[in-house]
């Protein structure tokens, strides 16, 4: 890859030039090809990594931009261990370097450790009209200030794979069309029902018609979920909320263990004390999911995609968990509703979501949304 011309105030730097820049790093596309197996192999192992990032773009511009890249480069090679990975993360502005194998006992140290030794290597070779052009900014993967804040939303530093995934073009304006499309249908469709089912549901029992959740959409955005409401209002959530630690933290240790023998467990409570008797008949025959129709038509979840999980939820997740809820937008149907539905075991659930990340297409979005009504009718799975 190469760099066009770079236009100064009064001269050019010429291509030929730079030719030899890529010598020296791994181009910005195999760089971004790495980041994503480190994270893929910490989001397995649990073990942390550091991603440095300089900002080098007002350096190499200036008139002496080639040889203090050069001197800038010869250090940080020399400073970085063989099992570090350094390349153009923005091509030919930003160099990232990954820090593998950092352990994880103090943190903070050893970011201040690691952004000094960087620091005094620069300042070393680079005069300090420019030294100070430089900005260095450091990252850990797995991010525990987002925890710290509780916030959902993960750092897109370390998912170019699901940033290059949403700007495919062509295919996500084209499912953005046919869930418009559909959502509209479906209101149209089942509008006697948003008629009928609001009146069931306050003849036999108080409280709002609608069941409105804060869950996280897609890269941990949050925002307001919509059901008809199938319980009493006031209820505890305490019973769900352990009912779904139990089951994530079992499903976790079952694995560990290797024990896969006598597995019982589904992702819905069985018999919920919570709910009334409209509100089982709106859960088994899923009639209850109907205004999520117009969260579609707001683009906040589309007719086919994971489901979106509530934030205590995602609270419990392991890393690879996480996966879920950060390529694709939640979805009123998806793989795992037509394959298991809730007598899916949780992690074999969130495998289906990866599978369907990893194979998406608009026809099998298409095949998901021909096999909805069959399972719904059924009401395999549904509790």
């Amino acid at each position: 890859m190469r760099l066009n011309n770079l236009k100064l105030k009064n001269n050019v730097i010429k291509i030929s030039e730079w030719d030899d820049l890529d010598d020296y790093f791994y181009d910005d596309s195999l760089f971004q090809e790495f980041l994503c197996i480190e994270r893929k192999r910490s989001e397995r192992s649990g073990r942390p990594f550091l991603l440095m990032l300089i900002d080098i773009k007002r350096v190499v511009v200036s008139e002496n931009g080639r040889d203090l890249f050069k001197k800038i480069a010869f250090q940080l090679n020399m400073h970085a261990r063989e099992t570090d990975i350094i390349g153009w993360h923005t091509h030919k502005s930003v160099i990232g370097i990954i820090f593998t194998e950092v352990g994880e006992e103090d943190k903070d140290l050893k970011m201040r450790q690691i952004t000094q030794r960087i620091r005094n290597s620069l300042f070393y070779v680079v005069e300090s009209q420019y030294f100070h052009k430089i900005n260095l900014s450091l990252r850990w993967f797995p991010d525990d200030s987002n925890q710290e804040n509780k916030t959902y939303e993960p750092n897109p530093l370390f998912y170019p794979d699901a940033i290059k995934t949403i700007r495919k073009a062509v295919s996500c304006y084209t499912k953005r069309a046919i869930d418009i499309t559909g959502s509209i249908a479906g209101l149209i469709i089942f509008s006697p029902l948003f008629l009928v089912i609001p009146l069931l549901i306050k003849f036999t029992s108080r409280g709002p018609v609608f069941f409105r959740q804060e869950r996280l959409g897609q890269f941990g955005r949050k925002f307001t979920f919509l059901k008809f409401r199938s319980m009493r209002i006031d209820n505890d959530d305490s019973i769900h909320r352990e009912y779904i630690k139990d089951l994530i933290t079992q499903e976790s240790d079952r694995h560990e263990d290797g024990d896969e023998s006598d597995r019982k467990d589904v992702y819905k409570i069985q018999s919920d004390p919570r709910v009334t008797l409209i509100g089982n008949f709106l859960r088994k025959t899923s009639l209850d999911e109907l205004p999520q129709f117009i969260n579609v038509l707001k683009g906040e979840m589309s007719l086919v995609g994971p489901r979106p999980p509530i934030p205590y939820e995602y609270d419990d997740y392991k890393l690879w968990h996480m996966k879920r809820v950060i390529e694709v937008k939640p979805g009123i149907t998806g793989l795992w509703q037509v394959e298991g539905r809730s007598s899916t075991a949780f992690d074999e659930m969130v495998r289906l979501d990866l599978k369907y990340i990893r194979e998406w297409s608009l026809w099998l979005d298409i095949k998901i949304i021909l096999k909805t009504p069959w399972v719904v009718l059924t009401s395999k799975g549904a509790y």
